[in-house]
């Protein structure tokens, strides 16, 4: 049986790959945390410092724990069970190890990636790895990948423009963001008609964000309505609580954790930093904030395709483990097949 490593980071890039590989039953499967045999990347991590990040900290606890609770092969760095990988499928391509460039590599696309700022458009200038950009700014843009797996049209000319070959790029859809209104119709969140705030975790990655402005920015929208928070799962909690209380309303409620896709649907008006729910609340036809332009936003906009992203993607790994010949001649194939899947429109909503 022909072996897939599986590369994960963060609770949704993990839940992502574990939809691909439940999808190929007829391969082996194994998995690991996003990792880098750079020696002194290595010994960064070591010391600590990248703890906020994926390859680290409490985003490796949690994706070891999930492979635990779902009894998936845990095979760390490839180092494990000394295996021999017909295929890595990747989450984040800003840090390729050296040890899978000589296998066949496929990368999928988690969510939006950040703005494009001046470290990274140096970074990309001088062809350095795309993680000194400080972001994910340039992740899915690095080309280093045989296939890319992306969640629109609008994100194949994003990457294209950015620097990965057009003809290595395939419209799949994207899991976790390909089935929105299904992911809301069982809606137990018990408030409506209200302000919801999603916030991101720019300070834990060392990026700049003047929290109490954005906050007070946030309260003047609302302008006197009811305001819910949630929290990105990366930020320091009590900080952020703690800022968030002083800066709004008595009355503001805050969660740091819950179905944030039903928190949208029953919002009024949605207002976001750099978070991919954003495209929940477009997909809803909510009014939404981002520091994005909303219309660069709807061009990037995810296809929904009734959620089967994870299984088209699953196929590409099948076929693309099997094929023998040149890879220009399999991803034309995989265009044309793809071509002829049309995107579901988003149901009318029916909410209390």
């Amino acid at each position: 049986m022909k072996k897939i490593l599986f590369i994960i980071g963060s609770p949704n890039q993990t839940t992502q790959m574990h939809q691909i590989a439940s999808n190929l039953p007829d391969y082996d499967c194994y998995f690991t945390q996003f990792f880098s045999d750079n020696l002194l990347i290595k010994s960064v991590i070591k010391s600590g410092l990248l703890d906020q990040t994926i390859l680290a900290g409490h985003w490796r606890d949690k994706a070891d724990r999930y492979l635990k609770e779902n009894n998936l092969k845990n095979d760390y760095a490839g180092k494990v069970y000394n295996n021999t990988y017909d295929l890595v499928v990747l989450c984040t391509e800003l840090i390729v190890p050296s040890s899978i460039r000589h296998i066949k590599t496929l990368w999928v696309q988690e969510g939006m990636v950040d703005p494009l700022t001046n470290r990274a458009k140096v970074v990309r200038a001088l062809n350095l790895p795309g993680f000194l950009g400080g972001s994910t700014a340039l992740n899915g843009s690095a080309n280093l990948c045989d296939i890319y797996c992306v969640a629109s049209a609008g994100y194949k000319d994003y990457f294209s423009k950015l620097g990965t070959d057009d003809e290595k790029i395939l419209v799949t859809g994207m899991p976790n963001y390909d089935n929105i209104y299904e992911s809301i119709v069982d809606n137990n969140f018990p408030h409506y008609n209200y302000v919801f705030v999603a916030t991101s975790d720019i300070r834990e990655c060392y990026g700049k964000d003047d929290r109490s402005a954005f906050l007070k920015k946030a309260v003047e929208i609302a302008n006197g309505r009811k305001m819910i928070f949630k929290l990105h799962p990366n930020e320091i909690v009590e900080r952020a609580i703690r800022e968030i209380k002083e800066n709004t309303p008595e009355g503001t409620l805050i969660y740091t954790d819950g179905n944030i896709n039903q928190m949208i649907a029953n919002c009024n008006e949605l207002i976001t930093q750099y978070s991919t729910v954003v495209y929940t609340g477009i997909a809803l036809n909510k009014k939404v904030h981002s520091y994005f332009e909303i219309d660069f936003l709807k061009r990037l906009m995810p296809i929904q395709n009734a959620g089967t992203s994870a299984t088209t993607i699953a196929e590409i790994c099948r076929q693309y483990i099997e094929h023998k010949d040149d890879l220009k001649g399999f991803l034309g194939k995989m265009k044309k097949s793809l071509e002829t899947k049309k995107p579901q429109p988003i149901k009318e909503l029916e909410l209390a």
